[in-house]
């Protein structure tokens, strides 16, 4: 399987709460929500992020974007029943973590062990993609570790000035990766 990270990010970089504005407040984070008015004026970009869900075979998280994306794909019956609720919820899901023990998602396995030897053995598997939806310290350790195939970056037209960013400002040079 292919590993593709797909995230979305502000022209300054920002991961860091898109979706709403309680959706992660860590660090005293106060713009969430700020991907939604692209959606809101923009079906073109609805529709490319539906189809790039569409074609994963599976899903990776670390623990706090899988909690996010279960508490509203996987609860609120609208997000369900949308393009990209339908296929996190019709696909397997992994989760990356040390601290989950019980998943409540349906198909979700945790793999709490030997990480760089399971997600190894899925990128195994003959065909398919698994993509990671958010989850910076994950994408980031698949970075640092050569398991990445394919990054995404959904790059919005707009300056957060604040909040996790996707890539440190400082670190290791991986122009050569």
């Amino acid at each position: 399987m292919k590993l593709t990270t797909v995230t979305h990010v502000s022209v300054d970089g920002v991961m860091q709460g898109l979706g709403g504005p309680e959706e992660d407040c860590r660090g005293g984070f106060e713009r969430g929500g700020w991907a939604l008015p692209l959606f809101a004026s923009d079906n073109e970009a609805a529709r490319y992020v539906n189809q790039v869900y569409q074609r994963a075979s599976a899903f990776l998280f670390g623990r706090r974007t899988y909690e996010i994306f279960a508490g509203s794909w996987g609860a609120i019956p609208e997000m369900i029943a949308s393009p990209i609720g339908a296929a996190l919820n019709s696909r397997p899901k992994y989760v990356a973590s040390t601290t989950l023990t019980d998943p409540w998602w349906a198909d979700t396995t945790v793999l709490s062990g030997d990480v760089a030897t399971a997600v190894g053995e899925l990128k195994a598997k003959p065909e398919g993609e698994l993509q990671v939806h958010g989850s910076g310290s994950l994408v980031r350790w698949l970075l640092d570790n050569h398991l990445v195939d394919e990054i995404t970056l959904l790059t919005y037209p707009m300056v957060i000035g604040q909040g996790t960013r996707l890539f440190p400002d400082t670190g290791p040079d991986t122009a050569g990766y």
